[in-house]
C-alpha cells in the first residue's frame, strides 16, 4: 500500500490565479476611485447649479418680447503658481482642479462670457518674461475655451503688481495677452473692466490715464468689474458658507491694499453709476450695498488653494435687470476624505485576502474561493492498492516526473484508490 498526496503540482499555478484576481480587484478600485474624484465629480456637483431667471416686464398681462438675456459667469483669483513658489505637486493637484472644474462649466452651463476678476497668476508681478510666457501658455490651455465664447479677464495686484510695484512694461504685457478694452457691450448691456491697482489717487501717470478712461466711459456703463473691492471697513456685515472665517470678518481692512480707498470707491460710483458691482481679491464672498444701494459682490476664490470650497457666480442680465445665483464646486475636503476612505478599504481587502483580517461583509465575498479540484487534492490524502495483473500484458512504461500529482511505476498494476477520513 502506498500514501500520496493528490494536486500539489497545481499549487503554484492556483496560487498565481489568485494573486493575479487580487491584483484586479485592487487595478479596479483604484481606476473607479480616480475617475470619481478627479472626473465625474465635477459633473456631478456642476450639473446641479441652474441659471437663474430674469423676471419679464408685461403690459395688460401679456408679456412683451422677451428682452435678450446674456448668460454670464463669473470668477476670480485663480492665482496659477509661478516658479518660484509654485511646487509641482501644488501646481499639479489645484491646476487640475481648475481645469477640471472650468471646463466642466464651459459643457454643462454653456455661458457667453466669462469674466476672470483679477488675480489670473501668482506671481505675476515679479516673474521673468520667460516664466511669463510659462504661465500664459499653462493659462490658456486650462481655460481653453469655444471662439463663440468670450473670456475678458480684469488685472489684479499678483499680475501687474501692487501700485509702488506697478510700472508700464509689466501693463503692457498683461494687455498684449488679454484684451485691454476697458468698455464691453453686449445684447445692450456695458461693462467696464477696472484697473483698480491703478486707482490710487496719487496722481501718478498710470493712475491719471487710468481715471481719464473711466470719465471717458462713464455715461455708458451700468455694470463695473474690477479686482479690489470698493470701500468698506470689513467683512463684518458678511455671512454665509463662503464669506471669510468668523474669526477674520471683523478684522479692519486697509485702505489701497485690501480694498479701494474711500475716495477711489467714490469716484467709480459717481462717474459709472452702475446697476452693480462685481470684484474679487479677498477671496471670500460678502455682498455690500453702497451709497444710495448700489450692490456689491465679491467672489469667492476659484482655487482650493485659497479655499476649501472655491465657486463661481452665475449671471442672467438684460439691459433692465438681472439675476444672480452661486454654483459651488466640489469641496477639496470631500475628495480627501473618498481618498483615505479608498485606501482603507484597500488595505482591508488585502489583509482579508491573505486571511489576516476576518470582516463580517467582507469576508465571503472578497476572499478567494478555492475550485472543487483544490478543495478535494489538497485536504485529502489517498490510500492506493497496488494490484498486479496479467504478466503476458505488461510492458515497460516511462516513469512519471517526481513533480507529477500522481506516481506511475509500470503498467504492470492496476491502482485503486480510497481517500482517507
Amino acid at each position: 500500500m502506498a500514501t500520496i498526496r493528490l494536486g500539489f503540482g497545481r499549487q503554484n499555478f492556483c496560487l498565481l490565479k489568485r494573486r493575479s484576481f487580487l491584483l484586479l480587484k485592487l487595478t479596479a478600485v483604484v481606476f473607479a476611485v480616480l475617475l470619481f474624484c478627479e472626473f465625474l465629480i465635477y459633473y456631478l456637483v456642476i450639473f446641479q447649479c441652474h441659471w437663474p431667471e430674469v423676471k419679464t416686464p408685461a403690459y395688460g398681462g401679456e408679456k412683451e418680447n422677451p428682452e435678450p438675456v446674456l448668460k454670464a459667469i463669473f470668477l476670480a483669483d485663480t492665482h496659477l503658481l509661478g516658479e518660484v513658489r509654485g511646487h509641482w505637486l501644488d501646481k499639479l493637484r489645484r491646476e487640475w482642479q481648475m481645469e477640471r472644474a472650468f471646463q466642466t462649466a464651459l459643457w454643462l452651463l454653456q455661458p457667453e462670457v466669462i469674466f476672470i476678476l483679477g488675480d489670473i497668476f501668482d506671481e505675476g508681478k515679479w516673474s521673468s518674461s520667460q516664466a511669463w510666457a510659462d504661465d500664459v501658455e499653462r493659462f490658456q490651455k486650462m481655460f481653453r475655451h469655444p471662439r463663440h465664447v468670450q473670456l475678458k479677464v480684469v488685472a489684479g495686484n499678483h499680475d501687474i503688481g501692487f501700485h509702488y510695484q506697478m510700472n508700464m512694461y509689466k501693463i503692457k504685457r498683461f494687455e498684449k495677452v488679454f484684451n485691454p478694452e476697458r468698455l464691453f457691450s453686449w445684447k445692450g448691456i456695458n461693462f467696464v473692466l477696472v484697473n483698480s491697482v491703478a486707482l490710487e489717487g496719487d496722481g501718478c501717470n498710470i493712475c491719471s490715464e487710468a481715471e481719464a478712461e473711466l470719465i471717458a466711459i462713464s455715461h455708458q456703463l451700468n455694470c463695473s468689474r474690477e479686482h479690489f473691492p470698493l470701500y468698506r471697513r470689513s467683512d463684518a456685515n458678511c455671512s454665509g458658507e463662503d464669506a471669510a472665517p468668523p474669526d477674520e470678518r471683523g478684522i479692519p481692512f486697509k485702505e489701497r491694499y485690501d480694498v479701494l480707498s474711500r475716495e477711489a470707491s467714490q469716484k467709480l460710483l459717481w462717474w459709472l453709476r452702475p446697476r452693480l458691482v462685481l470684484s474679487g481679491h479677498t477671496h471670500s464672498a460678502c455682498e455690500v450695498l453702497h451709497g444710495a444701494g448700489t450692490p456689491e459682490l465679491s467672489v469667492p476664490s476659484f482655487s482650493w488653494r485659497n479655499r476649501n470650497n472655491p465657486s463661481f457666480i452665475m449671471g442672467s442680465i438684460t439691459p433692465t435687470d438681472y439675476a444672480l445665483a452661486k454654483c459651488y464646486l466640489p469641496f477639496e475636503d470631500t475628495v480627501l476624505i473618498i481618498y483615505c476612505g479608498a485606501a482603507g478599504f484597500l488595505v482591508v481587502l488585502i489583509l482579508v485576502h491573505f486571511g489576516l483580517l476576518g470582516s463580517p461583509f467582507l469576508l465571503d465575498y472578497f476572499r478567494p474561493k478555492k475550485t472543487t479540484f483544490e478543495a478535494e487534492a489538497v485536504v485529502r490524502t489517498w490510500n492506493v492498492t497496488a494490484t498486479k495483473t496479467d504478466e503476458a500484458a505488461c510492458f515497460d512504461s516511462p516513469k512519471s516526473d517526481t513533480n507529477a500529482d500522481v506516481l506511475v511505476s509500470s503498467s504492470c498494476y492496476l491502482f485503486t484508490a480510497e481517500p482517507v477520513v
